[in-house]
C-alpha cells in the first residue's frame, strides 16, 4: 500500500478493546511497510556504526604504513557513505509513509463510525473529544506505528555492534556490551511518571478543545445571551492549566534528555580511561582503540531511539484509547444485520412508548420533554434506547436490518441539522428516490428567500443553485438553516420521515406554509413529525401526546386541546394556575349552560300553561 493508493479499500475491523491492542492491531497490518522501514533502517545504522572500523583500521593502515589497507579501508569508507545516503533517505521515505498510511487507516475508521452512528455518536460522546481524536491524536497514534520499525532496526544494530567489538576487542568490548544496556534501561524507572504526566497533559489538552470546540458551536447563543466572557474565562484557565500540565511534562523528558546524554558520556570516559592503560601495556593496538572509541560514540546515535520510541509510545498511548473508546462503540444492533436486506413497510411501532405511526399518515408526537423527544427520534430511527428496545416498522425490529436497509426505511433529521459547505446543488445531491424534485422540495420547505438571498450574497453564481454554502450554513439565520435542512430530508422522499422540532427557527406564517407543504409531498407517505407547534399539529392526521415516557392520550389536535389538560399544556405553554383558572371558567360556563337550560323548560312550562 502506497500513499498513492488511499483511501484503503476497506480500512479492516480494528481491535478497539483497549489502546495498546489497538495499536498493535494498526502495526500488524502494515507489517509489509514496517519490514520495509526495518531493512532501510538496518542498513542505514549499520553503515554508521562501520564507520568507526573503518576509522580504526585506517588508523592502523597508517601506522602500519600499508598503503593497500588505507585504500581497501577507504573503499569501505565509500560504501559505508553510500548506504548511510541510500538507507536514511529510503527509511525516511518509508517512515512517512508508514505515518501516514497508519494515520489515513485511523481516519477511515472514525469517518466510518460517525457515518453508522450517525447522531448517536455526538450524544455518547462529547463532539470536541471527537474532534480532538481526528485530529491531534491521529498523528500521534502514526507517530508511534512509524517508529516502531525504526526503533527495533535501531536495537538490532546496537546488539551487531555490541556483539562486533567484544569479538574485535574483547577487553573493550566487553565493556560495553555490558554498559549499553544499562544505558538502555536507566530511564525505565522515569518512564512510569513520565507516561502520566503526558497523560494528563493530554486529558488537560482534549478538556481545552472540547470545550473550544463546544463554544464556537454554541457561539450564536452565547453571543444572544451575553455569556462570551464566561466562556472566555473558562477557556483560559483551560489553557493555563494544560501550559502547566506541558511543562511539567517536558521537565520529566528533559531528566530522561539528560540522562541520555550523561551516562553514554560516562562510558565513553570508562572505555577512553581503560583503553588508553591498555595502549600503554600493548595489549591493545591504537587503531583498535580509536575503533572502540568512535563505536561509543556512534551508539548514541541509535540510544536515542529508545527515548523516542519511550516518548512515541507514552504521547500515543492515551491517543490510542481515545480512539479505542470510540471504534468501540455500537450501535447496539447487529450491524452486518440478521435479517434479509429488503426493505419493510408497514406501521411504525416504538415498544418502549406504545408510540404508534400508522403507514401512509401524518403523525404529530407531543412531548414535554425535549431530551425525551430526541430519544424517541433517535429510537424511531433504529437506534435502540438504554432499554435495549428497538423501534419496529412492519413488525420487523429496525436493529435487525443492516445498515444501509434501516436506513433507506427510516430517515430522522433531528433537531440541530449539520449544513455541509459547497453549493445548494451539491447539498441537495443525496440519495433519493427521484420522486421528489430539488424544486418541489424547497417549495414543499417555502425557500423561495433562502434562494434569494444566496443569489444576492454570491457575485459569481448566476443559478442560486451554484452559490456557496459556507461551513456549517453559518452565513445564514437558522430559519434558513433550518428549511433547508427540511428540503434536504424530503428530496430524499424516505419510506418514514421522522423530523424533530423542524420549524422551531421559523416564523408562524412561513410554519403554517410548510406545514401545508410537507403535507402535500408526503401524501401516502408515512410521517413522524415531534413538535408543540399548534400549526403542524393542526394539520396532523393523528397527534399523540407522550407523557413520562408513555403514551397518554391519541387523536387529533382539536379535540386534545379541549379534552386533555396535559396536552393542552404543553401546546399552550399554559401555566397551572391559568389551567385552573381555565378550568373554574369552564365549571362556570357549564353551570351557567345548566341554569339556561333549565330556565328554557320554565318557560316552556309557563308557554303550555297558559
Amino acid at each position: 500500500m502506497q500513499i498513492q493508493d488511499l483511501p484503503y479499500p476497506d480500512p479492516g475491523v480494528p481491535d478497539a478493546r483497549s489502546g495498546p491492542r489497538f495499536l498493535w492491531w494498526l502495526f500488524r497490518n502494515q507489517l509489509g511497510g514496517q519490514l520495509k522501514a526495518l531493512a532501510w533502517g538496518l542498513l542505514h545504522f549499520v553503515s554508521v556504526s562501520g564507520l568507526p572500523f573503518c576509522v580504526g583500521l585506517a588508523v592502523q593502515a597508517v601506522v602500519d604504513r600499508s598503503g593497500t589497507r588505507l585504500a581497501l579501508t577507504g573503499g569501505l569508507m565509500v560504501l559505508c557513505g553510500a548506504g548511510i545516503a541510500l538507507g536514511d533517505t529510503m527509511l525516511h521515505r518509508a517512515a512517512v509513509t508508514n505515518w501516514i498510511l497508519a494515520a489515513a487507516r485511523v481516519q477511515q475508521l472514525l469517518a466510518r463510525k460517525t457515518a453508522q452512528l450517525g447522531s448517536a455518536l455526538t450524544r455518547r460522546v462529547a463532539a470536541g473529544e471527537v474532534v480532538a481524536v481526528s485530529t491531534g491524536d491521529v498523528e500521534k497514534i502514526g507517530w508511534f506505528v512509524e517508529a516502531v520499525s525504526r526503533f527495533t532496526a535501531a536495537a538490532l544494530t546496537i546488539v551487531l555492534v555490541c556483539i562486533g567489538l567484544v569479538v574485535y576487542q574483547p577487553a573493550l568490548g566487553v565493556i560495553v556490551a555490558v554498559g549499553v544496556p544499562v544505558l538502555a534501561l536507566a530511564v525505565l524507572p522515569l518512564l512510569p511518571r513520565a507516561t502520566r504526566r503526558a497523560d494528563f497533559q493530554r486529558e488537560k489538552a482534549g478538556r481545552a478543545t472540547e470545550l473550544a470546540s463546544d463554544t464556537v458551536a454554541g457561539l450564536r447563543v452565547l453571543r444572544g445571551i451575553g455569556g462570551e466572557e464566561l466562556f472566555l474565562d473558562r477557556y483560559r484557565r483551560a489553557s493555563q492549566e494544560v501550559r502547566h500540565a506541558a511543562v511539567r511534562s517536558a521537565r520529566m523528558w528533559s531528566l530522561i534528555s539528560a540522562i541520555q546524554v550523561l551516562l553514554p558520556g560516562l562510558l565513553l570516559i570508562a572505555v577512553v580511561w581503560h583503553g588508553v592503560g591498555l595502549a600503554r601495556d600493548g595489549r591493545i593496538t591504537v587503531g583498535e582503540l580509536v575503533t572502540v572509541y568512535s563505536a561509543v560514540m556512534l551508539l548514541t546515535y541509535p540510544l536515542r531511539h529508545f527515548e523516542e520510541i519511550a516518548m512515541a509510545y507514552s504521547f500515543s498511548r492515551p491517543s490510542a484509547k481515545r480512539a479505542a473508546r470510540v471504534l468501540s462503540l455500537e450501535r447496539a444492533m447487529d450491524s452486518d444485520g440478521s435479517r434479509s436486506a429488503e426493505v419493510p413497510a408497514g406501521d411504525l411501532y416504538d415498544p418502549a412508548t406504545g408510540l404508534l405511526a400508522p403507514a401512509g399518515r401524518l403523525t404529530a408526537v407531543v412531548c414535554g420533554d425535549p431530551d425525551l423527544a430526541g430519544l424517541l427520534a433517535e429510537r424511531l430511527g433504529g437506534h435502540p434506547g438504554v432499554e435495549g428496545t428497538s423501534a419496529l416498522l412492519g413488525g420487523v425490529p429496525l436493529d435487525e436490518l443492516p445498515l444501509d436497509s434501516a436506513r433507506t426505511a427510516v430517515l430522522v433529521q433531528d433537531k440541530d441539522p449539520v449544513l455541509l459547505s459547497g453549493s445548494l446543488h451539491e447539498l441537495l445531491d443525496v440519495p433519493s428516490s427521484g420522486a421528489v424534485s430539488p424544486a418541489e422540495a424547497l417549495a414543499a420547505a417555502q425557500c423561495g428567500d433562502v434562494l434569494d438571498a444566496l443569489a444576492q450574497g454570491s457575485l459569481e453564481a448566476e443559478d442560486p443553485m451554484d452559490a456557496r454554502i459556507t461551513e456549517r450554513g453559518r452565513s445564514l439565520s437558522g430559519g434558513q438553516r433550518q428549511r433547508l435542512a427540511l428540503a434536504r430530508s424530503l428530496i430524499t422522499d424516505p419510506g418514514v420521515l421522522v423530523l424533530d422540532e423542524p420549524t422551531s427557527a421559523v416564523d408562524s406564517h412561513t410554519e403554517a406554509r410548510i406545514a401545508d407543504g410537507v403535507r402535500s409531498l408526503r401524501t401516502g407517505r408515512t410521517t413522524v413529525i415531534l413538535t408543540s407547534s399548534p400549526l403542524l399539529l393542526d394539520h396532523a392526521d393523528r397527534v399523540v401526546l407522550v407523557h413520562e415516557g408513555e403514551v397518554a392520550a391519541v387523536g387529533v389536535h382539536r379535540e386534545l386541546l379541549h379534552s386533555e389538560p396535559r396536552y393542552r399544556a404543553v401546546v399552550t405553554r399554559e401555566t397551572d394556575e391559568e389551567a385552573s383558572a381555565v378550568g373554574a371558567l369552564a365549571e362556570v360556563l357549564d353551570e351557567e349552560a345548566v341554569l339556561d337550560d333549565a330556565l328554557e323548560d320554565v318557560l316552556e312550562e309557563i308557554e303550555e300553561t297558559a
